[in-house]
């Protein structure tokens, strides 16, 4: 059984509802399902272990997922922002890979092993193929395999088996509950879990999945608008980017029901504006890792709902909150010795369920011997089960022996009124062991004076959490979800050593 039997369901029950659409493209699911076969067909012909894609979003990339599926490979989707380097090195770890690489980057994988073939010389050997049976896949055989952004070390390869993602799908989707004009706005990266969650979810419900394969603000809007859009997901950098567009307006798209975020921590401000800008929307924080097969834990349009009117203080802090486990997902928060926490206090988050992979190609499962994984990301839980991420453990700043989340500075200056945009940093020092840095980009011609920063964090926080060294960017390096490049930053402070000491 393998994630085939996904789009089976969705064609068997309505093979002539709309299922992508992109520009002017529309394609149904019988259409869709005629193509991944004939797609399949062509891998199967190729003789090969691995299909990597190299490119956008669009209707090639949910075919050639459901084709690997088709002729029993795995589908790996890389990083097309990557260099040729890095590219050639991440394809070279896969087993006889077929190369399916859009033409504007065929120069970047010229050196990559395995057949390499463009999607235009692709999709003509589609036209002509005939047409085989699907090959047999075991639910335990590899599905996707996806590396990871690679923000604080060198990325992983993650292995999702077909029997990770049907358990993620089925346990979190009721099968055909999308209405015919429901419509989901994808503009998220296709090398990201997200990318593949949201095709394989919004297919089995039965819903049209309307590719934006270039973000813009203005475009996501118009096109929202334009395609009656029902649902979107969005990662925090393309929502601040919407609600910096709207200014102080609403947004205006009336078809628009749920709105989901997610791929890296939210800024308090830009989920504030935007729950501003849309406000008959229902706002979902959607949290998971690639190692989890997508969500693990949401944080429900009621939930923001109930916070943003809430007068109790431990109520509105639960906009910045991840909500509670989805159903099949268990959590537990451990100290340094592995032995559970109480509420409110923090410590590593753990995860364990069927949709639970933490397998890593070359190392193998990092599954303890009870099925839990190790998230590395730092979390508490309050009383009524919600779940907070303070940070990473590879991002926690030992200064003087005491542990600093950088998150817990990061969201004190980000409500000052000059901040932008901040990622806080340990950097190495003589006499505290690190020091705390703090990488601020200011509003737009209003760069504050740096010793008012950190009296605005001394007011707030204690003295230790005072940052010791403030520089100013004109942007922080991140990947396509938000996700901020912390070892980036730390490089480039350390290159500049001399101009950062600490005060």
């Amino acid at each position: 059984m393998s994630i085939s039997l996904l789009l089976e369901m969705a064609v068997s029950g309505s093979p002539d509802r709309p299922a992508l659409v992109v520009d002017d493209t529309t394609v149904t699911y019988q259409q869709f399902a005629d193509g991944v076969a004939a797609a399949g067909s062509v891998i199967q012909s190729a003789d090969v272990d691995t299909v990597v894609y190299l490119g956008g979003s669009g209707l090639d990339l949910p075919t050639l997922l459901f084709a690997s599926a088709h002729a029993g490979v795995p589908f790996a989707p890389v990083n097309y922002r990557l260099s040729a380097e890095q590219l050639e090195q991440l394809i070279g770890r896969l087993s006889r890979p077929l190369v399916i690489v859009e033409r504007r980057y065929l120069d970047a994988v010229a050196g990559a092993v395995g057949e390499i073939v463009t999607l235009e010389d692709f999709r003509a050997r589609t036209e002509t193929v005939t047409v085989t049976e699907p090959a047999t896949v075991d639910a335990e055989d590899t599905a996707i395999v996806l590396f990871t952004s690679g923000t604080t070390s060198a990325p992983k390869g993650v292995v999702l088996r077909h029997s990770h993602l049907l358990s993620y799908v089925m346990g979190t989707v009721e099968y055909s509950s999308a209405e015919e004009t429901d419509g989901a706005l994808v503009s998220v990266p296709p090398y990201h879990i997200a990318g593949m969650g949201t095709i394989l979810t919004n297919l089995y419900a039965g819903r049209r999945i309307i590719y934006l394969p270039h973000f813009d603000a203005q475009r996501w809007l118009d096109v929202a608008r334009n395609t009656g859009a029902t649902s979107a997901m969005v990662v925090p950098t393309m929502l601040d980017m919407i609600v910096d567009r709207l200014g102080e307006a609403e947004a205006e798209v009336p078809t628009l029901k749920s709105l989901s975020y997610g791929g890296a921590r939210m800024p308090l401000p830009t989920l504030e504006a935007a729950l501003r800008a849309f406000p008959g929307v229902g706002f979902v924080n959607a949290y998971g890792l690639t190692e989890t097969s997508s969500t693990i834990a949401l944080l429900g349009p009621a939930d923001h709902r109930d916070a943003l009117a809430s007068d109790d203080p431990d109520v509105r802090a639960r906009l910045g909150s991840i909500g509670r486990p989805v159903p099949g997902i268990e959590v537990e928060i451990r100290n340094a010795d592995d032995n559970p926490v109480g509420v409110g206090e923090q410590g590593e988050l753990w995860v364990r369920g069927p949709q639970v992979s933490g397998e890593y190609m070359g190392t193998g499962s990092l599954l303890d011997n009870n099925g839990w994984f190790p998230t590395r990301d730092l979390a508490y839980q309050d009383s009524d089960g919600f779940l907070f991420i303070i940070g990473r453990n590879d991002d926690t700043i030992i200064r003087g022996g005491e542990n600093i989340a950088p998150a817990e500075i990061e969201d004190v200056l980000i409500h000052h009124p000059k901040v932008r945009s901040v990622a806080v940093v340990g950097i190495p020092d003589d006499h505290w062991g690190q020091a705390i840095a703090a990488t601020v980009v200011p509003e737009p011609g209003d760069e504050p004076d740096p010793e008012e920063l950190r009296q605005y964090v001394r007011a707030r926080l204690r003295g230790s959490r005072t940052p010791d060294v403030i520089v100013y960017r004109s942007e922080l390096p991140s990947t396509a979800t938000g996700k901020i490049l912390r070892r980036n930053i730390i490089a480039d402070l350390l290159a500049e050593s001399t101009a950062v000491t600490p005060v």
